[in-house]
């Protein structure tokens, strides 16, 4: 992620923004053992690495061995992924261009537009020799500094200079939230609490790098929950929890005093550190 940034306070906006079709379903594994008999000469290890891709598969009534990908979920894989793709990485590193990737998700970012389009031609090229393909209508070539022309990357946004969180994971992230506030939920505040801290303090580890606006107002969402969550309490009709009067009735200090954790205030801390 870092790294993303450098290049983009560098001036390298134009960003290729690549997709591989079912990257983990579609390794080939003969190239796969080739490339992992360039750093393992154990015969006996090898032959555990093949067996584990060729592993049977069985749906419903069906049941064949594969010859292509690697099982999603098993713990080699992810490791397998990466070395499928390091050849990427040095093709890329070798002809210059900043190339910044986390398993098969991966980005290229270049100082003109003709440099990045000189970049996916690369890319298509080194996908093809390496028996992948990348997704037509996900992979694009734009200037991130253009509204609407910004790239998704390890769940944030970037696009005209800011970075947001993206859509899809800010869902599913207030969908937990959700789930951890239904109004039926006959738990203590106390309790409540205590069992948000724990999916605020780790989801703002990662997205705290986010528009700080963007934490405001989930801040607010908890808080509107909460709020709801009292007023079933206390058997009061509505259940919003967005009306002034409990607002006063509960203001934001009384959640901090009671310790939940401020999305908001969290940042303002780690600002004042930095």
């Amino acid at each position: 992620m870092r790294e993303a940034d450098a290049a983009l306070k560098e001036g390298l906006s134009w960003v290729v923004d690549a997709d591989l079709a079912d990257y983990f379903d579609s390794i080939p594994h003969d190239p796969l053992m080739d490339r992992i008999g360039e750093h393992i000469s154990d015969g006996k290890v090898l032959a555990l690495i093949k067996s584990f891709l060729k592993q049977d598969v069985l749906s419903g009534l069906d049941r064949w061995t594969p010859v292509r990908g690697s099982p999603q979920g098993a713990v080699l894989s992810p490791l397998l992924a990466n070395l499928y793709l390091h050849g990427l990485d040095r093709e890329m590193s070798t002809r210059g261009y900043r190339m910044v990737r986390y398993a098969d998700d991966f980005v290229i970012l270049c100082a003109t537009r003709e440099q990045a389009q000189e970049a996916l031609v690369r890319v298509r090229s080194w996908v093809a020799a390496a028996g992948l393909e990348l997704h037509s209508e996900k992979t694009q070539v734009g200037d991130c500094r253009v509204e609407g022309q910004g790239f998704e990357f390890l769940g944030y946004r970037f696009e005209a200079g800011r970075r947001r969180v993206r859509k899809k994971s800010l869902k599913a992230f207030k969908d937990n939230i959700r789930r951890k506030t239904g109004r039926s939920r006959g738990n203590s505040l106390e309790f409540i609490i205590e069992d948000l801290n724990r999916v605020l303090r780790g989801w703002f580890a990662y997205f705290k790098h986010t528009q700080g606006g963007e934490l405001k107002r989930i801040d607010s969402f908890i808080r509107r929950r909460l709020r709801s969550i009292l007023r079933r309490h206390k058997k009061m009709t509505g259940r919003l929890g967005k009306s002034l009067s409990d607002h006063r009735r509960w203001p934001n200090a009384f959640f901090a005093d009671h310790g939940l954790f401020s999305l908001q205030g969290a940042r303002a801390l780690a600002s004042q550190s930095r």
